[in-house]
């Protein structure tokens, strides 16, 4: 459990309700600046006697520190911090005892630090109660956070959307089993009903974010649409961070291909976002950037972000930084830049162990193959991938590696096998719901490969047309002297 550090916020409180410097207390009461720093961010925590010295100092008695004492006890309310709805008229309240210095400012900077000490004893409580929970299984864990008040933590409901956004990549299932366990924990959190529709809000973000992984993209719409109802964000004074749900949001109509509203979510978010956040919302862009074919933005996007991020904490956002950029450089035909690379995104692909991403970085050997001109090398990786993606039944992934590996078939003119992946694609994208255009450009690609007239240069026109298509779903294929060529020259089947 984390140590109590009301005597750690009663010392910072006094010392801004007087406009003191660290270095002028500590001048002051004879101590190093760097204790005084230790002391208020709860790395040590004062003795008694200490806090009374240094209050002394400062010109305040024993009396008003033991005022001061009560005061963050009673908001922690013995079992925990204060909730954030309650703390605004307790921050007055005692802020009134100190008189007329007390100024709006100083007031709102008693509220920001008290604010500060109960996020640091939720957010240090919460994997220990995690840690208690998870050794249930998932009904269990249901029921335990019904009927026990110590579970109904917005810290552990926090952390369980974090949870359940890093189990997304591997476990899609996983990930709305927690996300949907932190959402029942924000239901029942002390204090007002601001606060607690503050928190579900912050919850359906992530519910979202698990049912877009799963696939289930109506779902994701219908509990982004409920976050948005719920959210208030003045209810929390900033103890959540709104970026989150905008980046969220941002990701599921980039898969709905609104490539535009994403852009602008991903723009308020990163107005939002500081340091490492930042750098987690240039890569989203840059994905997003990806998949309108703006491929040399992408990469600047990536490059703005590199700095950004840290590898140590975290090693995920790092893959997905190196991964991007790699990919962004094979659609740009840099290859023989990307290939250099690849060594170091394969160590951290497997020391993270997550499946999919083993998937994805397979997918990605082969396309860097066939870069270089590794044909038969390409073509072997390009049907695990697909393999694998159709055994988890991720229909837009397989369709999207069916095509690339027709393209190569076809340059090879193995007509047999182009066919039979193309009887399968047309179901594959129908079931994704996606718009009449692109499926009719798709009923082409089916009837030449059944006919034996598709040619590489086809498959990938068809390509670049669906890529095209998913920002503007009124644009039509427009037959070109490609096709017309290919449907007089067909494709001599291989031996």
């Amino acid at each position: 459990m984390p140590k109590d550090s009301k005597a750690s916020t009663v010392l910072a409180v006094l010392r801004v309700v007087r406009e003191w410097s660290q270095r002028e207390l500590a001048e002051a009461a004879g101590v190093r600046p760097s204790s005084i720093s230790d002391w208020e961010r709860g790395k040590k925590t004062p003795s008694p006697r200490t806090l009374e010295r240094l209050a002394g100092a400062m010109g305040f008695s024993p009396a008003m520190v033991q005022r001061a004492l009560a005061f963050v006890g009673d908001a922690r309310q013995d079992s925990g911090p204060a909730v954030p709805g309650d703390l605004v008229q307790q921050v007055r309240a005692l802020a009134s005892e100190f008189g007329r210095e007390v100024t709006d400012f100083l007031e709102a900077g008693l509220t920001r630090l008290t604010l500060e000490s109960t996020a640091l004893y939720e957010r240090n409580r919460a994997p220990f109660l995690w840690s208690r929970l998870k050794a249930y299984g998932a009904a269990e864990r249901r029921a335990v956070v019904q009927e026990c008040e110590d579970f109904r933590s917005w810290g552990l409901c926090e952390l369980l959307c974090e949870e359940s956004e890093k189990a997304a990549p591997d476990s899609p299932a996983r990930a709305v089993e927690l996300a949907d366990l932190a959402l029942r924990i924000a239901g029942r959190v002390p204090g007002d009903e601001r606060w607690r529709s503050q928190i579900q809000g912050y919850a359906w973000a992530f519910v979202g974010n698990a049912r877009r992984v799963r696939g289930d993209l109506p779902g994701a719409d219908e509990a982004f649409a409920r976050s948005g109802e719920l959210w208030q964000p003045s209810a929390g004074l900033a103890l959540l961070d709104e970026s989150r749900l905008l980046d969220l949001e941002a990701s599921l109509r980039r898969d709905q291909r609104h490539f535009p509203e994403s852009l602008k979510l991903l723009d308020r978010a990163l107005a939002l976002g500081k340091g490492e956040a930042a750098g987690r919302i240039l890569i989203k862009k840059a994905k997003t950037l990806e998949e309108l074919g703006d491929y040399e933005s992408a990469v600047t996007a990536l490059r703005r972000a590199a700095p950004l991020v840290n590898a140590e904490a975290d090693p995920r956002l790092l893959l997905c930084l190196r991964f991007n950029l790699l990919v962004n450089l094979c659609n740009l035909d840099r290859h023989g830049e990307a290939a250099p690379w690849l060594p170091e995104v394969k160590d951290l692909t497997v020391r993270l162990g997550n499946e999919l991403d083993l998937v994805r970085l397979r997918w990605l050997e082969g396309r860097i193959a066939y870069g270089q001109g590794r044909i038969e090398e390409a073509m072997i990786a390009l049907r695990q991938v697909r393999a694998e993606f159709a055994l988890r039944g991720i229909a837009y992934d397989t369709a999207l590696v069916t095509l690339e590996l027709s393209a190569l078939l076809a340059m090879e003119r193995r007509a047999s096998e182009v066919k039979d992946l193309a009887r399968h694609l047309v179901p594959i994208f129908q079931a994704q719901d996606v718009h009449r255009e692109a499926l009719a450009a798709l009923t082409i690609f089916r009837k030449a490969a059944e006919e034996e007239t598709l040619t590489a240069e086809l498959a990938r026109e068809l390509l670049e047309f669906l890529q095209k298509a998913r920002e503007n779903p009124h644009l039509r294929f427009i037959r070109s002297e490609v096709e017309k060529e290919a449907r007089e020259r067909p494709i001599r089947p291989s031996r």
